[in-house]
């Protein structure tokens, strides 16, 4: 194993010099950091974690505090975990994804300062991890946001993103737009705050169009999609146009479409909200999408919260950025609400 003393060597500098480096502990000249990094690189050595957390009362470990999901994180979940795990790296931190969902979790972690700070995904607008955060005075960051917008965040701009949904739908001449969001465990006053903005900004939208708002509330699977499906052809017959906030749900709502007869987006338009672009070229007719910038914010997070460790932030990062239209094949102009109504009956009788 390389030691301490090799790298020193081999950028002709003190063993000293090196820890200075590599702990962080003393300022060192440009020059001579970038020749210690330079032969740390050569010689491919391994920082001793554990070595380094003692000389400088600092782990450099942040934790990503995630709930512990019963189903698999989706594309954009991973997208925002990858850039927020890349950020850190590029700012000599470690990045440790850390399931939580009660407080003996949250004690374990805040026990024997295994982590100098902490980045929270899925935050609920009353969310009592920040309460126990700020309570045990470990730095934090947001990737989302609570009821408390002093608090440190960034996070989509829902308001902007929904907007422009709503307004790309009504350019083809839609009126009749529902909205489907994700079922989750959550008190209904205290979903995650994405769920809830989301439709906060669509109901406004829809009393600023006159017209009356449909939400439908289904899991984030396949089956959920076909659920949705089903629920607006049975309940809400008029709708032709759909902003889906459920990632989960995006193939099995299309595929639900066609099994009532119908056809996206000929009988019902399509947007998939808060997504990646890859997952709408993966679904046929290819979706229309509201893309997440899950890499833009997941660095944002994390450079917020090294900021605070570090001290070179003057306050509290409050940063929204909207999610990008990419258009696809799944929105076009609506049909007449009768013609709808006669195709579909005309498949379920099989005539």
């Amino acid at each position: 194993m390389v030691t301490m003393r090799e790298v020193a060597e081999r950028a002709n500098v003190s063993i000293a010099t090196v820890s200075f480096v590599i702990n962080g502990t003393k300022r060192v000249a440009p020059q001579t950091r970038a020749r210690i990094e330079a032969a740390i690189e050569e010689l491919d050595y391994r920082r001793n974690v554990v070595a380094r957390a003692l000389a400088s009362s600092r782990t450099r470990i942040l934790a990503l505090l995630h709930p512990d999901l019963e189903i698999r994180p989706n594309a954009t979940v991973i997208q925002f975990v990858m850039s927020a795990a890349h950020g850190a790296r590029e700012r000599g931190y470690d990045l440790v994804l850390w399931p939580v969902n009660d407080d003996e979790q949250m004690s374990h972690l805040l026990a024997g300062g295994l982590v100098d700070g902490a980045l929270l995904m899925e935050v609920q607008i009353r969310d009592s991890r920040v309460d126990r955060l700020i309570a045990s005075r470990v730095p934090f960051a947001l990737i989302g946001r609570t009821e408390d917008d002093d608090l440190p965040f960034v996070d989509i701009d829902f308001t902007a993103t929904i907007d422009e949904a709503v307004g790309h739908l009504r350019s083809y001449g839609h009126q009749h737009i529902a909205l489907v969001t994700q079922r989750t465990k959550a008190a209904p006053e205290n979903e995650p705050g994405r769920i809830m903005r989301a439709e906060s900004a669509y109901l406004h939208a829809m009393a600023a169009l006159g017209r009356p708002p449909v939400v439908v509330t289904v899991e984030g699977t396949s089956a959920g999609g076909r659920e949705a499906a089903r629920t607006l052809h049975e309940r809400f017959p008029g709708t032709t146009a759909v902003i889906l906030l459920n990632e989960g749900a995006s193939a099995g709502l299309v595929k639900g479409t066609r099994e009532l007869g119908l056809t996206v987006p000929g009988d019902l338009s399509v947007i998939s909200a808060s997504t990646t672009r890859e997952l709408g070229e993966m679904i046929e007719p290819s979706l229309t999408v509201m893309a997440a910038p899950a890499p833009e914010l997941g660095r944002l997070a994390a450079d917020a919260l090294i900021d605070q460790l570090e001290g070179v932030q003057d306050a509290p990062p409050h940063i929204l950025i909207p999610c990008t239209l990419v258009p696809g094949e799944s929105v076009g102009s609506p049909r007449l609400p009768d013609e709808t109504a006669k195709r579909a009956t005309r498949n379920a009788d099989g005539r």
